[in-house]
């Protein structure tokens, strides 16, 4: 190979990965280098990553049904966290514990997360074109609108409800003695005093994984996929495009509710009224991050980014602090997930009304 064509491979694939993510890149790179010399243990923050990863992976897959579909990126994730937060409430309202609480509450979940799939995809097909903005708006209405009902809801269980009033629930619920870190707990590998392998959690996550890949590969994830390249050949192929776009978002609403109980038994908490507003931008971000364009999206993409994005919010406290003796995470944080989202906006590809 010439060095003018080897040039222009390298500058093909920085054209097409995109400069920004090559930054992160060699940015999380020099995190885990320069983390020996201001006495961070790799080991432990190495952990953290992967920690992080199993409790955020989900949700991240939850963005590629609709970017294949052509819906664009789910601004709308809240719409499944609040179906993945019925669940878990009522779950624990039926003292369920340990794997039976976990997988009961991912069981009362779903239907939740189908109707209000099935109507959030109804309405994403009435507004072609302004999708990402109406499911930011989605997503914003029904976590305060659920914020009214959690005082509102008939619960009864002491672990959840306000001790003061005897009614309404708290704004965190913890989880110890449900199912607190039941996948991250599950077969386990411990080496050494500070690492631990999260070996449940990162299993489940190749789960989901494996069934969206089956999914995307077969019929109807072939027909989602051509909607969203190329709606009119799809269209004269026999395939409803609204159909296909509804299916899509009822697939990502399935995925954000079981991600946020995923979340949670990680966190050991539930988390309610305003806690999920803006829980959609991490998760975008992380797939953009990962290489993913607005209307295209795969599960490389999500794990490539979800292990970027979470390196960034791992190593940067321990790191960054230790140097600066000032805490810039949040900062940091702030500035890769919206600037990544700004710069996939910038080169978004045309909108097929």
């Amino acid at each position: 190979m010439s060095d003018t064509t080897f040039n222009a491979k390298i500058k093909e694939f920085i054209t097409d990965f995109g400069w920004p993510r090559l930054i992160i890149f060699f940015f999380v790179v020099a995190l885990f280098i320069a983390a020996p010399f201001v006495g961070v243990r790799v080991d432990n923050s190495f952990k953290d990553v992967l920690v992080r990863f199993g409790q955020n992976g989900v949700m991240v897959l939850a963005m590629v049904p609709m970017m294949q579909a052509g819906a664009g990126l789910n601004f709308g994730l809240p719409v499944g966290i609040i179906a993945g937060l019925l669940g878990s409430t009522l779950a624990m309202e039926l003292h369920l514990t340990g794997a039976a609480g976990f997988f009961g509450a991912v069981a009362l979940s779903l239907p939740f997360a189908v109707g209000f799939g099935l109507l959030y995809g109804l309405l994403l097909n009435k507004v072609k074109g302004e999708e990402m903005t109406i499911a930011m708006y989605v997503g914003f209405s029904i976590v305060t609108f659920m914020a009214i009902m959690w005082l509102a809801l008939p619960y009864r269980n002491p672990t959840m409800i306000w001790g003061y009033s005897g009614k309404g629930l708290r704004t965190t619920i913890t989880l110890d003695g449900y199912w607190a870190r039941i996948l991250n707990n599950f077969l386990v590998v411990r080496i050494g005093q500070n690492f631990e392998f999260p070996t449940g959690s990162i299993l489940f996550f190749a789960l989901m994984a494996f069934i969206m890949w089956l999914f995307m590969r077969s019929r109807t994830g072939t027909a989602l996929t051509a909607v969203g390249s190329n709606p009119d050949f799809a269209r004269a192929g026999g395939v409803s495009a609204n159909y296909m776009r509804t299916v899509s978002v009822v697939i990502s609403t399935v995925y954000g509710a079981i991600g946020i109980l995923v979340y949670q038994q990680s966190f050991g908490f539930i988390q309610l009224y305003n806690a999920p507003l803006y829980m959609a931008f991490p998760a975008v971000a992380a797939v953009l991050l990962g290489g993913a364009s607005v209307n295209k999206a795969s599960i490389l993409n999500v794990v490539v980014g979800t292990f970027l994005f979470q390196s960034i919010l791992a190593m940067t406290p321990s790191v960054i602090n230790s140097v600066l003796q000032t805490d810039m995470s949040e900062v940091i944080r702030i500035l890769i997930s919206n600037g990544m989202i700004i710069y996939a906006l910038t080169r978004r590809t045309k909108v097929t009304k």
